[in-house]
């Protein structure tokens, strides 16, 4: 019952190329940086990456695309990173958008056995009608569109057929992980981070801090144990801030 690995590396060592990982977190905030490091050290290739966003171009995910680690990207929103407008628009890196609510619903019914699912988000939208830009051909013309929908009415309303997603790894952080991989999230790291690791066959935890089990109580976990199959220790430092706002510093009146 011990999950408790003790090296980053070693809990990456046997994802393979063009393997399919879901990574949790919301902009830079709950990303499995320790893990992602890892990955990126080992060299692995081909990734096709489920992600909320693709990091900032010298930080989290950013630092597989950059170094072209990274095959294609499912995601909502990717508009902080230079390095992937350039591989996408280039035609180096395939890009599925969905919207936001409905890929956090790919991943939570792909963790629950769900095939698929009706939405009405993307309704009357391209999203709907297909023809989005997954790959650039190299003179900017579509090499790979996205496909059209299956669209069905609910008391009167059209939905859009959405299909699950699963993973082959899950890659997530907590905040607090027991030795049986049951896990907590603070705040908003809980984004996205639970709904990765229910979606991934294999999911492995980077934890800022590891204690016994029995040491959360059962009401505070937010992802049990159950879908975790290694834990990992983080560095609580290792964070960044994906945009610093100030104010600025006030001047004391004259007296």
């Amino acid at each position: 019952m011990d999950k408790v690995v003790d090296s980053a590396t070693r809990a990456v060592e046997d994802i393979p190329r063009g393997a399919v990982l879901a990574v949790g977190g919301f902009g830079l905030c709950g990303i499995p940086s320790t893990l992602i490091a890892a990955l990126a050290e080992a060299g692995t290739a081909g990734l096709r990456v489920v992600s909320n966003n693709c990091g900032v171009d010298d930080w989290g995910l950013g630092l597989l695309l950059r170094a072209g680690r990274i095959a294609r990207m499912t995601s909502s929103y990717v508009g902080e990173n230079k390095e992937f407008a350039r591989q996408y628009l280039s035609g180096e890196l395939e890009v599925e958008l969905t919207p936001q609510g409905t890929l956090a619903e790919r991943l939570r019914a792909g963790g629950a056995g769900i095939p698929a699912f009706f939405t009405p988000a993307g309704v009357g939208t391209q999203v709907e009608e297909g023809g989005l830009p997954w790959r650039y051909a190299s003179d900017g013309s579509i090499a790979h569109a996205s496909p059209p929908k299956e669209v069905r009415e609910f008391g009167g309303r059209r939905y859009l057929l959405e299909e699950a997603i699963t993973a082959d790894f899950a890659l997530v952080r907590a905040e607090v992980a027991d030795r049986h991989g049951n896990a907590v999230f603070n705040a908003a790291a809980r984004n996205f981070n639970p709904l990765c690791a229910m979606a991934g066959r294999i999911t492995l935890v980077e934890a800022e801090r590891i204690v016994e089990p029995g040491e959360i109580p059962p009401d505070a976990i937010h992802l049990p144990g159950v879908y975790v199959d290694r834990v990992v220790a983080a560095d609580p430092a290792d964070k960044r801030i994906e945009r610093r706002t100030l104010q600025p510093a006030r001047t004391s009146p004259e007296k």
